[in-house]
């Protein structure tokens, strides 16, 4: 089995509309400024300072490069560029490239050599740097050679992580079909991590560190076998349907992510979700869905792309979390102990470095990456994956093809497609239309609704259609009788109001100052509520130039919710009780507007519904 799509590169796709808006938001916050306010990014040993010389420069570099092409900020592309010289300046004649010296090869850990093989062939992707292709392959035939002498091994992160070494080691079969590519990859399968012998410790919580309860790393592996499956002669065995049914039931959360404060964390709306682990999961879904085209992995891609990413990112895009919490009250430090099993106790402070600073430098990579999934190639044509306002530059059979959407989904469903061609053609533009929708329409008339619609037979000059479907606010059930309520792929929860303090200091040589400084947000309204109807009234607002706002929400649900006897977690009184104490209704219900869970800071989501007063 091959892949059943193949992704465009920010040389065909354009983004439009609120994408572009986020993306922009996005250049010029902290993604877009790193370089310059971030030491371990700034002066970076990748590029000759005294700072961390590992996986900080290659993750940030994973998300500014495609962003910078994407909303072609010259002054961005510049600054990745003056990275990549820097990287390609200092490899050595070998083809080593990572900054260590020849005598401390020996304990490297080699995560850093796979992860910066993938962002060369990414920024090969969109720059079409000539260099490249030689330099990725010395580096990939040194690191074979390494493994193979013995003077190298696979562990700690890289064994975890051996699979992302496989987009370079495809590239390169690709290009120069050569043995030593097939048997690199066998070695990093081999001495690799196998987690089908460990996901029996996903079942609880450890309450302890450890590797292969690593959240991050769950959510990159889930794409390992797509990735590998091809160079490795296998065949697709759905290891990831297994993987996320295991996740899903011992750690899943309401919006599509999994608890794990670093590791998995179990079933709770008060336990954290990694930023990083959001960003990789969505990673993985991508390569699913382009590899399987199983329609479960691009409705989860965005259900975690449309609430959870949104909502650990200050609407600036300046700070984030190292956690979220679905429902989160407070986000200011606790007291006295962490609430979160393996993490500090100000991971869910919005920040610069709530925690580790793997998240500062890689969070940058969820919209772009999703902005590059919104059209696939497809056997026939193109494939619109995931509704977002675009446009694709491509060719068909030596004719020039443009395809525009324009769309305010996921706050509207209503799409309009525009195919523009040079010439008559067989052209095929296929749709995938999600499973919630109902009352399928293309230009005004009813049209039986399928998993994918297929438009074909377009004449020289512009074809406009016009799609729409419905969807329907309802409540969908969570572990220990709790609802979450749901419209189209948008979760909503009560946006609990917030006091905001900022927050400038210094801590470790690494200063907080505005606008890349520390947030307080203390809640001081009320949240303990509960269903109690289930009568939702959606109204559509004006999408804003801050698409996930909280002041100025897209979409509204009006939903009777009453108060109950919800109780804290224990020693705690910033976070709210697993669930409630009571559940009995202690007055009158009462209509509350629910807002999109992406553009809440704080927030209740998770609700049980009201048993009536005595």
């Amino acid at each position: 089995m091959s892949a059943r799509y193949t992704f465009f590169t920010t040389n065909e796709i354009k983004p439009r509309g609120w994408l572009r808006r986020q993306l922009e938001i996005q250049a010029k916050g902290l993604c877009g400024n790193l370089d310059r306010v971030w030491r371990d990014v700034r002066d970076s040993a990748w590029i000759g300072g005294d700072s961390e010389g590992w996986e900080r420069v290659p993750y940030w570099l994973d998300g500014a490069v495609p962003l910078a092409y994407l909303v072609e900020d010259e002054d961005l592309i510049a600054r990745t560029r003056r990275y990549i010289d820097c990287i390609l300046a200092r490899q050595e004649s070998d083809g080593w490239i990572c900054p260590v010296p020849p005598e401390e090869r020996e304990k490297y850990d080699t995560w850093a050599v796979l992860l910066i093989a993938k962002v060369l062939v990414r920024y090969y992707e969109c720059a079409r740097d000539e260099r490249i292709p030689d330099a990725l392959y010395r580096l990939m035939k040194n690191y074979h050679a390494l493994l193979t002498s013995g003077k190298l091994t696979l562990h700690h992160w890289g064994m975890h992580r051996w699979y992302e070494g496989f987009p370079a080691l495809n590239y390169l079969w690709a290009e120069y079909h050569e043995p030593w590519i097939r048997e690199l990859a066998e070695r990093l399968a081999r001495d690799g991590m196998d987690y089908r012998k460990v996901e029996h410790l996903w079942e609880r919580p450890l309450d302890k560190w450890t590797m292969n309860t690593h959240i991050v790393n769950l959510c990159q592996m889930l794409k390992s076998e797509v990735l590998s499956c091809d160079l490795l002669g296998r065949e697709v065995q759905g290891l990831a349907e297994h993987y996320v049914e295991r996740l899903e039931r011992f750690n899943g959360t309401a919006v599509g992510t999994f608890t794990g404060d670093e590791c998995l964390s179990g079933i709770s709306p008060t336990q954290g979700t990694e930023l990083c682990a959001v960003v990789e999961l969505m990673d993985s879904l991508e390569q699913l869905y382009a590899y399987t085209g199983k329609a479960e992995w691009a409705e989860r891609l965005e259900v975690v792309a449309f609430n959870a990413l949104p909502a650990t990112l200050t609407e600036d895009m300046w700070a984030h979390q190292y956690v979220q919490m679905v429902n989160q009250i407070d986000c200011t430090p606790f007291p006295w102990r962490s609430h979160f099993r393996t993490t500090n106790s100000e991971a869910h402070r919005f920040g610069l470095e709530p925690n580790f600073g793997c998240c500062t430098a890689n969070f940058g990579q969820g919209f772009p990456k999703l902005a590059l999934s919104a059209w696939m190639a497809a056997g026939d044509g193109v494939l619109s994956a995931v509704a977002l306002p675009s446009e694709l530059k491509t060719e068909w059979k030596g004719i020039p093809v443009t395809v525009t959407l324009e769309t305010d989904y996921p706050f509207r469903n209503s799409m309009r497609y525009r195919v523009i061609a040079d010439k008559k053609t067989d052209f095929v533009l296929s749709v995938r239309i999600p499973s919630f929708a109902k009352k399928l329409t293309v230009n005004g008339k009813p049209r039986a609704k399928r998993e994918i619609l297929k438009f074909s037979d377009f004449k020289a000059g512009e074809t406009v259609m016009d799609l729409s479907f419905e969807a329907e606010p309802h409540l969908s059930a969570r572990p220990h009788a709790m609802s979450v309520l749901h419209y189209g792929s948008l979760v909503f929860s009560l946006p609990v109001r917030a006091e905001v303090k900022r927050v400038e200091y210094e801590r470790g040589g690494i200063e907080r100052k505005y606008p890349y400084c520390d947030y307080d947000y203390q809640g001081v309204s009320d949240w303990n509520v509960a269903f109690a109807g289930k009568d939702f009234r959606v109204t559509e607002h004006p999408v804003g130039d801050i698409p996930f706002s909280e002041s100025n929400p897209p979409l509204t649900v009006e939903a009777p919710l009453c108060h109950i006897g919800w109780g804290y977690a224990e020693g705690l009184e910033t976070v709210p009780a697993r669930v409630p104490v009571s559940r009995r209704q202690r007055d009158e219900a009462e209509t509350r507007t629910l807002i999109p869970y992406g553009c809440t800071m704080l927030r209740m989501t998770e609700l049980p519904c009201a048993r009536p007063k005595k």
